[in-house]
């Protein structure tokens, strides 16, 4: 007999019931820690020479980033990869050591799916409510609370996805004209994009995102160890040889139960109610587990009330390690391509030019034959001053006997963050070097303010074939 099964499995509803406790408490300090930056960040001053007045913005029209003091540039976009570097290092290390808590703590799928919640528990009640109200019939309550709900969940979707749009202009400015319907289509466009996709995932997908759209469920397993901090139960402990049991008059002292063989887990089933996710932790690890702790706050409020010892779930590795976990071989190597990573991002940094010299050769033609006997190279030189000071430039060529010249002017005065090209016209009688192609070199020197900036570019001068 042919047994055929649908391969779609309907996403059954879970509903997370709150908890406090240590864990709890400082997933709060994080989400409040994370909501501060990115909400209010793009409206913090900031005092320049030259440029907006805003903290963090990212000026696309002029290739800009504005990060306090740096001004980053569309030529520095390698520091990007930089940081995504040191980003993935940073999670690498920290999943080896402590498993997932990245998920648990710091992504913005779990912070803002927590506020979703928040919301769903202050409109529609804790889990029992929310059970009971999901499986009921529609009537006037449940589409006064639902709507409720909904409204609150897109008005935080709205400011998230509005609060993003403001990075990339000046806040108070953007503000007024979005509102105005003066702001340009991206903004709008933008806005609505992200409105919908943090409504969609924080809202109605949740944990289908941690667990079946983040690669990261899939891949983890090969950063951990058995010597890897994860959230475990304690199963020797939990079950003893008789298993779970409730307690009951006849089994309530911790004593009496470990005399019959019963475990310390009363078998609430808290743990499983608390968790985002809707696993149960007492079945061992399983990808699907964030590392947020919320059931270990659950059982030991649990034990704590039944007065058994706390840490019944704790944060535990399956074999635990004969040195530190710091100094297991993997680790190791992580903090060590981490520290590298870090160190030459921030030399790079700290050793920028406040000049940035670009050189591109005219190659249409590549070279002309002038009246007087002389070839003429045509070149385009680009200056970028990268500070927020006026300073003036001369330009000079070296390594070649060339007559040349350069305009608008060999010395070339910059605004703050101006970009300026300077044409250069370098000639030579055709039969003074046998060479098809001569290296010389640019160099741009710094007067003034900027005496003892040096910035060099090579080359290549270009002479007819000679048969």
């Amino acid at each position: 007999m042919n047994v055929t099964s649908d391969p779609y499995v309907p996403r059954e509803p879970i509903f997370p019931r709150s908890v406090k406790g240590r864990y709890r408490s400082i997933k709060y300090a994080i989400l409040l820690l994370a909501y501060g930056v990115y909400f209010l960040l793009p409206w913090l001053p900031w005092a320049r020479e030259h440029g907006p007045g805003q903290a963090v913005i990212f000026d696309l029209i002029n290739r800009r980033f504005y990060l306090f003091d740096l001004v980053v540039y569309a030529q520095d976009i390698f520091w990007l990869a930089g940081l995504l570097i040191i980003g993935a290092l940073l999670l690498f290390f920290v999943t080896g050591i402590a498993g997932r808590v990245f998920c648990g703590y710091f992504c913005f799928q779990t912070l803002w799916t927590d506020v979703f919640q928040f919301i769903e528990r202050l409109v529609q009640g804790e889990r029992n409510a929310r059970i009971k109200l999901a499986c009921g019939a529609w009537n006037a309550r449940k589409i006064s609370l639902m709507s409720v709900t909904w409204l609150l969940w897109l008005l935080v979707a709205f400011v998230t996805g509005f609060s993003f749009v403001l990075y990339w202009g000046r806040a108070p400015q953007l503000f007024i004209a979005f509102f105005t319907g003066a702001a340009p289509f991206p903004a709008y466009a933008t806005t609505l994009f992200l409105t919908a996709s943090t409504f969609v995932m924080a809202g109605l997908a949740r944990e289908q995102v941690c667990t079946y759209m983040c690669p990261y469920a899939r891949f983890q397993a090969v950063m951990f160890d058995e010597h890897t901090l994860i959230v475990a139960y304690d199963t020797q402990r939990g079950e003893a040889t008789q298993g779970r049991h409730k307690p009951d008059k006849t089994v309530l002292q911790r004593e009496q139960r470990q005399q019959i063989g019963y475990g310390d887990c009363i078998d609430c089933g808290y743990c499983v109610q608390v968790c985002p996710t809707g696993i149960d932790i007492r079945n061992g690890l399983q990808y699907q587990c964030i590392s947020c702790a919320l059931c270990i706050d659950a059982c030991n409020s649990i034990m704590d009330a039944v007065h058994f010892p706390p840490n019944l779930i704790r944060y535990t590795a399956q074999t635990p390690a004969k040195r530190s976990i710091w100094l297991q071989p993997k680790n190791m190597a992580y903090g060590l391509a981490l520290l590298v990573a870090s160190i030459l991002l921030v030399w790079s940094v700290a050793n920028r030019k406040p000049i940035e010299l670009g050189v591109e050769q005219v190659r249409q033609p590549l070279y002309v034959m002038l009246s007087d006997g002389h070839v003429q190279n045509h070149y385009i030189l680009k200056l970028n001053n990268k500070t927020s000071q006026t300073v003036s430039y001369t330009i000079d060529l070296q390594g070649m006997q060339a007559e040349w010249i350069a305009r608008p002017d060999k010395v070339i005065t910059l605004l703050p963050e101006q970009s300026q090209n300077v044409d250069v016209l370098v000639k030579q009688p055709q039969n003074i070097s046998a060479q098809v192609q001569q290296s010389f070199t640019f160099v741009v020197s710094g007067v003034e303010l900027m005496q003892g900036v040096r910035i060099t570019h090579d080359a290549t001068f270009f002479n007819p074939e000679v048969h």
